[in-house]
């Protein structure tokens, strides 16, 4: 759980802004979303692979500068 103590002189909306930051990074926003309701192990699973084939995707359009599949349109 992320913490913040507010310094001497400091703002409360800098400490608040430093509490959100800290939250974000911690993933608590993540997390919720994600056990915001329950999903079943084939769902799950079927998410992962897609997202794994997303970034292979991303991977190789970044190494080739197209995906494979897609062929250049002329104008």
């Amino acid at each position: 759980m992320p913490n913040v103590r507010v310094r001497d002189g400091e703002s409360i909306d800098s400490a608040m802004r430093r509490f959100k930051r800290a939250v974000e990074k911690a993933g608590i926003p993540k997390e919720l979303r994600r056990r915001e309701f329950y999903q079943k192990g084939s769902a799950i699973r079927k998410r992962k692979a897609a997202a794994a084939r997303k970034r292979h995707l991303k991977k190789l359009t970044r190494e080739n500068g197209s995906a494979p599949g897609f062929r250049e349109v002329r104008r």
